[in-house]
């Protein structure tokens, strides 16, 4: 066993479906906080921001993730490796697109593009396909016993 496969932090693929309905979990919180916390100080059209993100959100999940996150069971599900790494819940194209998309967000808040309350309900619709996916990932952890 060399170096690296001794220090490598190795779960089972069962493990790494919870792992990344947590991290999409996380993500989708931060989103949704971001999207709400500062929406109920704009008062302008509360109602019709949040249905707006809410109906986007599911909107983005049918159309966008419910395919992403399928990929990503599939993939964990066929990984060759009867322990992948704790970080292989996403391959590299998957975390390069998700420092691309962090990156646009923080640069459009920065910069005032877009308008703030615009920018809101955008979080609030990003952020709801993000928590659907991650109870795609735990139904398929808690429903599929793969071990290895």
């Amino acid at each position: 066993m060399n170096l690296l496969e001794k220090f490598k932090p190795a779960v089972r693929k069962r493990t790494l479906l919870f792992v990344a309905g947590f991290v999409w979990s996380i993500a989708g919180c931060i989103l949704i906080g971001k999207a709400l916390v500062p929406l109920f100080n704009i008062h302008h059209h509360l109602l019709l921001e949040i249905t707006l993100g809410i109906v986007c959100g599911i909107g983005f999940y049918f159309v966008l993730f419910a395919m992403i996150s399928k990929k990503h069971i599939t993939r964990i599900s066929l990984l060759k490796v009867d322990n992948p790494c704790f970080f292989s819940f996403f391959n590299f194209r998957s975390y390069l697109l998700m420092l691309i998309m962090i990156t646009v967000g923080i640069t459009l808040r920065k910069l005032n593009i877009i308008n703030k309350e615009y920018m809101f309900t955008f979080y609030l619709a990003m952020g709801i396909p993000l928590l659907m996916s991650a109870i795609r990932f735990f139904k398929a952890g808690i429903k599929n016993n793969i071990s290895a």
